[in-house]
């Protein structure tokens, strides 16, 4: 299997590689496309293991991560996904890059910064009220970014997800 869905240098070596696209899919398309291949509910059960791989990767490493209300850091998640739907963690990188390879992937990466940035920056950040330096981005969803889990919230906990710390532990599917 020649797919990585990142790794431009690796995926120009296969038969099957697109130049428009350069083999990198917009996430919502990669959902539609395993929802309609393998259906809705293992589309669903693919993406919920995703999320659980970034939110146990980020919680293993919340003591070592620098919390500046005034920095923020994007980091890039390389996942594998196997036969099975299966979701394995590739890498994670601390300075995703951002050069393009094709005019989609363009698109793709600007899309990227732009929910990023209102993230960082919400429309109510300029207001006089505002506390400013503050995260106050309260959406559950800004552009194709995902609130996995609030911790801030009241009760919050990874219970949302199916599957408990000590069976990813033990890598149960």
């Amino acid at each position: 299997m020649m797919i990585h869905l990142t790794n431009v240098a690796v995926q120009k070596g296969s038969a099957e590689y697109n130049e428009q696209h350069g083999g990198k899919w917009h996430i919502k398309n990669l959902k539609f496309y395993l929802e309609m291949t393998r259906g809705k509910e293992n589309a669903e059960r693919c993406f919920d293991m995703i999320r659980q791989i970034i939110y146990v990767a980020l919680k293993s490493v919340q003591s070592v991560i620098i919390n500046d209300k005034h920095c923020y850091e994007m980091y890039g998640f390389d996942i594998l996904i196997d036969d099975n739907l299966k979701p394995w963690l590739i890498e994670i990188n601390a300075s995703p890059s951002l050069s393009c390879s094709t005019e989609n992937d363009r698109v793709l990466k600007m899309s990227v910064l732009n929910d990023v940035f209102n993230i960082v920056v919400p429309p109510d950040w300029c207001d006089e009220t505002s506390k400013k330096g503050a995260n106050t981005c309260r959406e559950m969803q800004v552009g194709h970014f995902v609130l996995i889990i609030d911790e801030a919230e009241q009760g919050a906990s990874p219970d949302k997800f199916k599957r408990t710390d000590k069976q990813l532990r033990k890598g149960a599917t």
